[in-house]
């Protein structure tokens, strides 16, 4: 298994409002757990949400009690199949190799698509759940939710991107605590230490939805170029120098600055209205 083909999609679902995408991974009988058919559909989504023009914010969440329960047992059972007695060792590991850095670039298209995403996240964000959401941009959860990186417990280290891109969310301290002791954090404490942009004080997943939602709109409302600009530099500084950082968004800056959406943000301000961006 090098590769992850995968039937038509059945494990997710995308419905768009105005110009908000809303993506809800569709297999509530198992938490939503990632197994193979859902990492597929996952990566093939968001790359056409990325292509669509006239998507301007992505809401990510579960159907459901919970949002994402970690990586599918199937799955697991297949990686252990990977290497049958008497295959040679090292020609299987090659493969693992390859099907591990498969399944971080799913996850890190997530984060390369160019719109903002915001995940809605109700009870379990757990191991391969939690790597999903810390990909997405801005991060809401309620109460209950319960975020826990469970690989050290299953005798593993995470491997597709949250022990990278946490540390940079919560500090170093704080995800060097999650991960080797395994416990739970609460959607008050998620809000805390920074891991979620708030706890929003309901039980409802569908009135945390909503709430996800009315963000996204807002966001939806602005400038694309500008909000698209924003997003690609923030992520670019975070994996480069500040000189680096500062040479990237000049550049993108004399290319993109003097647009459409400059013109009109200044008219709508002058004559007292809200702005209307084209896609």
């Amino acid at each position: 298994m090098s590769t992850l083909d995968a039937p038509a999609p059945t494990a997710l679902s995308v419905t768009h409002d105005g110009g908000v995408a809303t993506v809800r991974l569709e297999r509530p009988q198992a938490a939503n757990a990632l197994d193979r058919t859902l990492w597929h559909e996952l990566r093939a989504t968001f790359r056409a949400l990325d292509d669509d023009p006239g998507v301007r914010a992505v809401v990510l969440t579960g159907s459901g009690r919970h949002f994402c329960a970690g990586i599918d047992l199937s799955m697991l059972a297949e990686i252990q199949a990977m290497a049958p007695a008497g295959a040679d060792p090292g020609r299987a590991r090659e493969g693992l190799r390859r099907l591990i850095l498969d399944l971080q670039d799913v996850l890190t298209t997530v984060e390369r698509c160019r719109v903002p995403v915001l995940a809605a996240i109700q009870g379990a964000c757990v191991g391969a759940g939690l790597d999903l959401a810390v990909v997405c941009d801005l991060r809401y959860a309620t109460p209950r939710t319960r975020f826990s990186l469970k690989e050290v417990d299953m005798g593993l280290a995470a491997d597709v991107g949250v022990l990278q891109r946490l540390p940079r969310i919560v500090g170093e301290g704080r995800a060097r605590e999650m991960a080797y002791t395994c416990r739970d954090v609460r959607g008050d404490e998620a809000a805390t230490i920074g891991l979620v942009n708030a706890c929003v004080d309901t039980d409802d997943p569908e009135a945390l939805l909503a709430h996800v939602t009315e963000v996204a709109r807002g966001l939806a409302a602005k400038s694309p170029l500008a909000l698209r600009g924003t997003k690609h530099a923030i992520t670019y500084a975070r994996d480069h120098s500040v000189a680096d950082g500062l040479d990237q968004i000049a550049t993108w800056n004399a290319s993109a600055l003097i647009s459409d959406d400059l013109t009109e943000a200044v008219t709508a301000f002058a004559e007292g209205r809200a702005p209307r961006y084209a896609d």
